[in-house]
């Protein structure tokens, strides 16, 4: 794991080195990503299930063999041991509360000549959403995608998700169960994208597509865009842990936040900031300590030495800077303080506040959304919530006598824009 400093005369060389990271710009990807799109769109069922046996070793001989029924997500509910239920329940009841705060409403006003003004906020009709499966299996994904598309009051949830040799995860569906997600379709890749944005005789044509995959699932996500909405293309995982003063006392804490995102895959990324060289050669030695005994040893291994770093800033304001700079997916701060700091970030997709707020409670519980931009893009990117499944319309009701005020100004304009058409179209209204 390599240790830095803002005060190397190359920081921001080796910064950039680090942050670098291209998720869908490989040629040789995109071109096969294309190709199954372009097979899937021409011959839909057929290509689906024999791409899915193709990737998968699906042993599915039909398409309906790849629905998972409703019975079968009530079915691994139910089963379930009592705690993981409770937990599940919990998890999910604290998601659906969160979101219901951002539920939004439709308004309108009239304005000072009679004229009504307003905008109309609509659910989408169907959604897509897009779970891990195999290794990477995330119950979780299912809750943060699935509560929020309900919330908005999205008619119909489709879901798809991978399962290898045509072996799901029962959590997977339990959570499809409670997010009340109204198909399960187990397939994924490319071909599940491209199913959900062009239909196939037997998965539906969706109006948007949200959910975390590989790169295949990003390329594919970025090529059917504009075809149905997407919530974001997604990078790999990623924290920045900012520590100081008594909250930076627990090493052992501060290295487990940092290995919780290193776990997750070898191109994750952690990075630890502080002020301290004593608490960053700690938060090291603890990392050595944790990787000799973690199960996923080896992943978290490869993403910190490719992708982790061990930052020294001189002061808090270069502290802050450098997280602005990042811009990181979780952000926690670590600090005594951490109300004081708030305002001084301006860009992380989620902010922990205090030693007692580990990343992790976010990932399942907490009640926001886990799924968070990625790779900077914090700079001007938002969580995935209930606003991801609505859209807005605007509505313009001009009454007779404050329409021709309004339609004077219109023909003044279009004409100026050499538009005739339209200002004939206005003039109409007042002569």
């Amino acid at each position: 794991m390599r240790q830095m400093t803002t005060q190397d005369s190359d920081f921001e060389q080796q910064l950039s080195t680090l942050l670098a990271f291209e998720t869908v710009n490989d040629g040789d990807l995109l071109q096969t990503v294309d190709d199954i799109i372009a097979q899937v769109r021409a011959h839909g069922d057929s290509e689906v299930l024999s791409l899915t046996q193709k990737f998968d070793q699906h042993p599915a001989t039909t398409m309906a063999e790849l629905e998972v029924s409703q019975e079968a997500l009530v079915k691994a509910f139910t089963t379930l041991d009592t705690e993981v239920k409770e937990a599940l329940n919990t998890a999910a009841t604290r998601v659906k509360t969160f979101h219901e705060r951002q539920v939004q409403d439709s308004w309108h006003y009239e304005d000072e000549l009679g004229n009504r003004l307003g905008q109309k906020v609509t659910p989408l009709d169907r959604v897509g959403i897009y779970v891990p499966g195999g290794l990477a299996s995330y119950p979780s994904s299912v809750l943060m995608n699935a509560i929020p598309a309900k919330v908005a009051g999205v008619k119909e949830v489709i879901m798809v998700v991978p399962a290898p040799n045509g072996v799901l995860n029962p959590l997977v569906l339990a959570a499809a169960h409670l997010a009340e997600v109204d198909r399960v379709f187990t397939v994924g890749g490319a071909q599940a994208v491209a199913a959900l944005a062009y239909g196939t005789e037997t998965i539906p044509q969706v109006d948007k597509i949200t959910g975390p995959g590989n790169k295949y699932v990003a390329a594919a996500k970025r090529a059917v865009f504009g075809q149905v909405g997407i919530d974001m293309i997604a990078g790999p995982s990623e924290v920045l842990v900012y520590a100081e003063g008594e909250a930076a006392d627990r090493a052992d804490w501060l290295a487990m936040d940092l290995l919780s995102q290193a776990e997750h895959d070898r191109i994750a990324q952690a990075i630890f900031v502080t002020t301290s060289s004593e608490q960053l050669a700690e938060v090291a030695a603890e990392i050595d300590k944790a990787l000799a005994e973690l199960p996923k040893a080896d992943i978290a291994r490869d993403s910190l030495k490719s992708r982790g770093a061990l930052i020294l800033v001189k002061d808090r304001q270069d502290g802050m800077a450098l997280i602005n700079r990042i811009a990181p997916e979780h952000l926690e701060l670590s600090v005594d303080d951490p109300d004081s700091l708030l305002n001084e970030v301006r860009h992380a997709g989620a902010i922990f506040m205090g030693r007692h707020t580990p990343e992790a409670i976010g990932d399942y519980c907490a009640g926001p959304n886990h799924v968070l931009p990625t790779s900077g893009t914090a700079r001007f990117s938002s969580p995935l919530g209930v606003y991801d499944f609505q859209k807005k319309s605007s509505i313009i009701y001009c009454s007779e006598g404050g329409s021709k005020p309004l339609a004077q100004t219109a023909d003044i304009l279009a004409q100026r824009e050499d538009l005739e058409a339209h200002a004939r179209s206005a003039r109409y209204r007042y002569q």
